[in-house]
């Protein structure tokens, strides 16, 4: 499993568009386009820029087509390769595997209520999260862990929070079952990934691309 990551940054942000506008398909410049914000337009882009690079660095693929399951999950066309990007903040990451496999990273926002989330825990998540030492840390731990498991799956917003549990880094949903592990980043960051294969004891690799090699 490769876990590619970095920040953005404004002053890159010109350079960036420019060089990958011939390389990135002509609906997904229009998509980055829209964006109001440099920042969500970078964070679009990183994405798949560091995608590329794995592909490229890490499994020998130059090229590829990406089209979309029914369920609207984006996939590698023609490789039976597996993919999953996630950004929060300034960060973006983009987790590949040889099998299906979910990322989500979160800023951990000390500002944020986590009783406002009350109605998408269930009772036992939100008692954990109660009692906790951390509360914050606690709630951001369930937020990505849920995410990650749910982003592998495939089937998205389809899957309620709530429709099932976490218990030992596992879950099940339609009877399949999902593992997690978590992965450091950076202190100001929660980063879980999960699979339906178990990598738990999987040894990664963890790498920041700084946008002067890209």
């Amino acid at each position: 499993m490769i876990i590619l990551y970095t920040f953005i940054e404004e002053g890159k942000h010109q350079y960036l568009l420019d060089k990958y506008a011939e390389i990135c398909s002509k609906e997904f410049n229009a998509k980055i386009l829209k964006y109001r914000r440099w920042q969500d337009a970078q964070l679009s882009l990183l994405g798949r820029v560091l995608l590329r690079y794995g592909l490229n660095h890490y499994f020998d693929i130059k090229d590829f087509e990406m089209s979309r399951t029914s369920d609207h999950k984006p996939f590698i066309t023609d490789h039976a390769i597996h993919f999953n990007i996630s950004h929060a903040g300034n960060l973006v990451a983009c987790c590949i595997s040889r099998s299906p496999i979910g990322i989500d990273v979160e800023y951990i926002d000390h500002k944020i209520n986590y009783e406002d989330f009350k109605s998408q825990m269930t009772s036992g998540e939100f008692s954990k999260v109660y009692h906790s030492e951390d509360k914050i840390k606690s709630f951001f731990t369930y937020w990505t862990e849920k995410e990650a498991i749910i982003k592998a799956h495939g089937r998205g917003l389809l899957i309620p929070l709530r429709s099932f549990e976490v218990f030992q880094d596992q879950a099940v949903i339609e009877n399949e079952k999902f593992f997690l592990k978590e992965i450091f980043i950076d202190k100001e960051y929660q980063c879980y990934v999960a699979s339906n294969e178990d990598i738990r004891q999987q040894k990664n690799h963890i790498e920041h691309i700084n946008l002067n090699k890209l």
